[in-house]
């Protein structure tokens, strides 16, 4: 990791976050590759299994995942302030952004070019998170336990009612249950 002091990160948190927020389409998945991009293999001010832990924390603590995943890594690397500056560059762009396009909203509601460029940006942001799934997906432990949470995690999700937040939490559960038991396991050898 780098040498810098927390305070020497302030400013250069603030900017990475502005920049990923202002330039980003289609939400936090979407967002994911470029903080990993910078925040590790730029500026290397966390580790490829930092972000993994700040994803998983992100993904499961109320919130858009963007914006818990820059207060995770402003907190990590720079304190409460870090925490506040990469939310606050996170945000503001989109908040900008929305508030302007308010004002004009009516008029270009049925332009046909401007739905067309929609259908463009969708089809990238799938591109998107498809490659941030493919990533987190390499960095993921291998495990038959693994994949059967997720594959249940998946069906729960797309082929019944049940609510997300209670996939999110059993998934956990089930994660620190097997944990726990490997553990004992070990420690008993």
């Amino acid at each position: 990791m780098e040498k810098t002091s927390r305070r020497d990160r302030l400013l250069p948190l603030f900017l990475t976050f502005l920049k990923i927020g202002a330039f980003t389409f289609g939400g936090g998945y979407a967002m994911i590759p470029l903080i990993q991009r910078e925040v590790v293999e730029k500026h290397q001010w966390i580790s490829d299994q930092d972000i993994l832990d700040i994803i998983a924390i992100a993904e499961s603590t109320p919130g858009p995942i963007a914006i818990n995943s820059a207060t995770f890594v402003g907190y990590r690397t720079a304190g409460v302030l870090g925490a506040i500056l990469c939310t606050l560059g996170v945000v503001l762009p989109s908040f900008l952004v929305i508030f302007g396009i308010s004002f004009v909203l009516a008029a270009f509601q049925e332009n046909q070019a401007v739905k067309y460029a929609f259908w463009g940006i969708r089809a990238g942001v799938l591109a998107l998170i498809c490659k941030a799934w493919l990533s987190m997906y390499k960095q993921f432990k291998k495990s038959i336990f693994g994949y059967c949470v997720a594959i249940g995690a998946f069906v729960l999700v797309v082929f019944t009612p049940v609510n997300v937040i209670w996939v999110i939490l059993a998934c956990g559960l089930s994660g620190f249950i097997y944990s726990t038991i490997l553990a004992r396991r070990n420690k008993a050898k």
